[in-house]
């Protein structure tokens, strides 16, 4: 008799566990199939009856399907049923940080890593939020230990590098931008980013021969990234290497004709920056050609220690001038509300040297406006 009733205890035991268990497959099965709405609709209502591990299953529908406050729901139903798996506290995190609840988010990113406490994403969950909370050392010590694990995302790479970069410790988002680079994948948008930033950093210490292979690798991976056209321009325009630049302009010219250049490179693209004083000069080339009207070709823009803009010399493009069979462009200066023309000017075939002396002439004075008059505010 008691063999009996310990058999049908175990029995009964058994079945239960394999209900649960059944359900669970079936509800990851769904899951696996994307049936997000046919789990929220069939399971949602049995609750109750459900164990931890399927909650969780209903509440990553939901997390799939964007409901936060539902997700959330179930993740603390697993949550109460069972507050040893890491699982539930990481979707909570996540979702929470979705939310824009970084604070709340803190606490469940550090309860599943209390649980488990070599996952990589646990990390860089919790470094999100550290991030978010402008907390950057936190978020620079999460992403490290996310880094530390197995299998790490791209994200802490990328992360510990942007960290450095906000905090202008450029030496070492160089070296963590560069250490990124070796550890992502290169088909990722990190690697790209990480390509980026490593040519604009080492551009940035006057290190143009490591900068060109890095733009150069990075265009070959993304020929439509048109931002690094800009900056490789202005690599080979430092280096004088004029005549490497030119098929790259041309990219541009071709982009802006196809409609595909927006924001900054909507109008025109910066091609060279150099120091004056102390002062920035950034020369930018606009797209605008073959027209009757007058209109700004090159401009050169004085930019103080503060980022702001003092005024700017341009070349003109005078319709009058190529009427009397003169030169197309003349040299012209834009101050305040004060215009003036130079007796300089230049055709499509100038040097880029001249045209840069010529800038730096009227930068100190040394040469005098022919004619200046009022603009109009």
């Amino acid at each position: 008799m008691k063999n009996i009733l310990a058999t049908l205890i175990l029995t009964i035991f058994s079945l239960t566990i394999f209900a649960q268990d059944n359900t669970g497959t079936k509800l990851k099965a769904l899951l696996d199939n994307k049936q997000y709405d046919k789990i929220i609709d069939q399971y949602t209502s049995k609750s109750k009856e459900l164990s931890a591990k399927s909650l969780y299953y209903v509440g990553l529908a939901y997390y799939m399907e964007e409901d936060d406050n539902n997700c959330i729901k179930f993740m603390n139903l697993s949550i109460d049923k069972n507050s040893k798996d890491p699982a539930p506290f990481y979707i909570k995190a996540s979702t929470l940080n979705y939310m824009k609840k970084y604070d709340e988010a803190v606490k469940d990113f550090q309860s599943a890593i209390a649980l488990k406490a070599d996952d990589a994403e646990f990390y860089s969950g919790l470094g999100d939020s550290y991030y978010n909370l402008e907390k950057l050392d936190l978020a620079l010590d999460a992403y490290k230990k996310a880094t530390e694990q197995k299998d790490c995302p791209d994200r802490p790479y990328s992360f510990i590098a942007q960290i450095y970069s906000d905090q202008q410790k450029n030496d070492k988002a160089l070296e963590a931008f560069y250490f990124a680079k070796s550890k992502i994948d290169k088909k990722s948008d990190s690697y790209i980013n990480a390509l980026y930033n490593i040519g604009l950093l080492e551009s940035l210490k006057g290190n143009y021969d490591k900068a060109e292979p890095t733009y150069v690798e990075l265009l070959q991976l993304a020929p439509n990234d048109y931002q690094s056209y800009s900056k490789l321009i202005q690599v080979y325009y430092h280096r004088k290497e004029y005549d490497k630049a030119k098929p790259y302009k041309d990219k541009l010219y071709e982009a802006h004709k196809m409609g595909r250049l927006k924001d900054n490179l909507k109008d025109m693209f910066c091609f060279d920056q150099f120091k004056w004083n102390d002062k920035l000069i950034q020369a930018y080339e606009r797209y605008e050609e073959g027209t009757k009207d007058i209109y700004n070709k090159h401009l050169f823009y004085v930019v103080n220690q503060d980022n702001k803009i003092e005024y700017r010399i341009q070349t003109e493009y005078s319709p009058i001038s190529v009427e009397q069979g003169g030169s197309k462009y003349l040299l012209c200066r834009t101050k305040g509300d004060t215009h003036s023309t130079f007796n300089i000017s230049f055709n499509d075939n100038f040097k880029y040297e001249d045209l840069k002396k010529s800038v730096i002439d009227v930068l100190e004075e040394k040469v005098k406006p022919t004619a200046s008059s009022k603009t109009g505010k």
